[in-house]
């Protein structure tokens, strides 16, 4: 959006921060599918402790962690989480997902994914001991669970998806975990398909509602508008069984090409459209209010959530959700440099500009429609998405975009705003580029006791309107 931006002064960038250099955040990544070791950790660590997320999604392998009955080996996962928490990281785990020692079906199923153990009593113990000895094992270092990834897909609830059977697990999960850390956080839900309310519904009128603390849902849309529907639904819908339930964003994301496989595949996606659509998705949850958020992911790796095992093909299926960019060598794991993509500057803009302490707010600042020479007519005039923010220091910010069809359309204008009581020199933060910009003086127009913001750009990724030191 050079054309609009050029009349204004770049006057800095937003530096980024590392995690260990961020106490508080909402922000997050996905790591997971390690319990399938489809990408080497190693080389993403010190990459995605730059990005500044705080919190990390990892899964808990039980199909990797116990080969012998009632013997677990946590090594792998000791490594993980270990160099996450030492670079200011905090992981959070999803408990999942089958085991073939316990189960035949998941023998054939690479990974054992979507085989819940529920179908006799054995499988039930050695679950629940299963949990017992991971809680245990990560006491002090870990303190949300989540139970199992996506229940309400097929893929990952094989035998047929039931909501009344994964509540009851969920259930039987968290007694689990809090017979060894009363005071863990018990996370449930991990819902994708969120236009289905039944599923929620009845796994929480099975019990779930009193078990969990926090429900989380994943989504997957070049619209994130439909976030201010799903997610109030969500949380009425929580509220009306428990109003203590918090909602978390757990997974969302988008791909950097269209060739690939899983969520949104076959989209006219590019690294701008994916890095667009990170910071949108992003900014819409911070204005939601969730818990936290979790982009996924942070790497290109395989789906494998279809693969059966000795047939390499059926689980050779890339996703580019990565924002960290990888080849893949012949059996399908990660490869190369694990390269940033723009996605990858971006996120870590938003990291950094809402780091610590960020509070949603309204702010004494309206939309106004006045003639704009760079439109060579008028501002823009149709809807858009906005909403204010504020921190401890007294700053704030106006959010705002045009949320856009991103597969067709590329959307840049001009938009103006009367502002009100709002102390601080405006200015335009880009979340894209992390540019920042002072507003010329021809600009601003004195109105009342208030100002007239002129023709600023309005584009189809978030901006902030800033007053104070709210972007540094």
């Amino acid at each position: 959006m050079a054309y609009q931006l050029e009349q204004l002064k770049e006057i800095g960038r937003v530096t980024p921060k590392a995690s260990v250099e961020i106490k508080k955040s909402k922000m997050g990544i996905g790591f997971e599918k390690l319990d399938r070791n489809v990408f080497d950790p190693e080389k993403a660590y010190d990459k995605l402790a730059k990005v500044g997320v705080k919190w990390v999604r990892i899964q808990s392998g039980w199909q990797r962690t116990e080969r012998e009955k009632g013997v677990y080996n946590f090594a792998w996962i000791d490594t993980v989480v270990d160099n996450l928490l030492d670079r200011g990281m905090q992981p959070w785990i999803c408990l999942c997902y089958g085991n073939d020692l316990y189960n035949e079906e998941a023998k054939t199923v690479f990974g054992a994914v979507g085989c819940p153990p529920i179908f006799n009593d054995e499988q039930k113990t050695a679950w629940a001991n299963y949990v017992k000895a991971t809680v245990k094992h990560f006491e002090g270092r870990i303190t949300h669970w989540e139970v199992w990834n996506e229940p309400d897909g097929k893929w990952c609830w094989k035998h047929g998806v039931n909501a009344e059977e994964y509540g009851r697990f969920a259930v039987a999960t968290a007694e689990a975990v809090r017979a060894v850390n009363p005071a863990a956080k018990i996370i449930g839900g991990s819902i994708c398909l969120l236009d289905n309310m039944d599923f929620l519904d009845t796994a929480l009128a099975a019990g779930m509602a009193d078990a969990v603390d926090a429900i989380t849902f994943h989504e997957y849309t070049p619209d994130e508008s439909a976030l201010f529907r799903h997610v109030p639904a969500l949380r009425a819908l929580a509220h009306s069984y428990n109003p203590d339930i918090k909602i978390i964003q757990g997974e969302s994301g988008s791909q950097s090409r269209s060739d690939g496989a899983g969520a949104v595949r076959g989209g006219a996606w590019t690294e701008e459209r994916q890095a667009k659509q990170c910071i949108r998705h992003a900014v819409a949850d911070l204005m939601n209010d969730v818990e936290f958020s979790s982009y996924f992911s942070c790497m290109d790796m395989i789906e494998a959530l279809n693969g059966t095992v000795g047939d390499k093909n059926s689980y050779l299926d890339y996703g580019y959700f990565g924002i960290l960019g990888a080849d893949f060598d012949a059996d399908g794991f990660a490869s190369g440099e694990y390269s940033p993509k723009l996605s990858y500057y971006a996120y870590q803009n938003v990291c950094s500009v809402f780091a610590e302490e960020v509070e949603l707010c309204d702010l004494p600042i309206l939309r106004a429609v006045i003639p704009s020479r760079r439109m060579i007519g008028s501002d823009y005039a149709g809807t858009f998405l906005s909403h204010g923010f504020k921190k401890p220091n007294g700053s704030v910010a106006l959010a705002y975009w045009n949320s856009t069809q991103l597969m067709s359309t590329n959307f840049e204008s001009t938009i103006s705003f009367n502002v009100a009581a709002v102390k601080g020199e405006p200015r335009v933060v880009d979340l894209l580029s992390g540019k920042i910009y002072a507003i010329p003086a021809e600009m601003i127009e004195q109105k009342g006791t208030g100002y007239v913001i002129k023709n600023v750009p309005i584009t189809d990724y978030p901006l902030l309107l800033t007053f104070g030191d709210f972007a540094e």
